[in-house]
């Protein structure tokens, strides 16, 4: 048994497309093992690419995904999650912040949409 996936294995249970994944490997998010033309995933790549696309939920960008894999290289799991915490406290900060506009935007949208409702007889 094998814990290998193919290309098109990691974009089906990803729901990515092959741009998107030979994108992720261009930009050096992911490194597959190669066996000739074919491109190999394993446990590690699966991990990193659950990872990314959790990272992207949360509104990071490609760039500090990769730097913040790399310290798991560079420095270890400890250093690794120290520096999650800090980036985590800094987009909550910037989502906040843009669910408190959007918050204002609905407002103000509904208050205009009442208005002219109101203008044309239609509540």
């Amino acid at each position: 048994m094998t814990d290998l996936l193919s290309f098109k294995e990691m974009c089906a249970r990803f729901d990515v497309t092959p741009r998107t994944l030979r994108y992720y490997e261009y930009i050096e998010l992911l490194s597959p093992q190669k066996q000739g033309r074919s491109r190999l995933y394993g446990p590690r790549e699966v991990a990193r690419m659950t990872l990314i696309l959790r990272g992207r939920r949360f509104g990071f960008s490609l760039e500090e995904l990769r730097q913040w894999l790399e310290i798991y290289d560079q420095k270890g799991t400890r250093e690794q999650y120290r520096v999650w915490v800090d980036l985590a406290d800094r987009q909550l900060v910037t989502l906040r912040r843009q669910q408190e506009d959007l918050a204002t935007t609905i407002a103000d949208l509904k208050q205009l949409r009442d208005e002219v409702a109101g203008l044309i007889g239609q509540d």
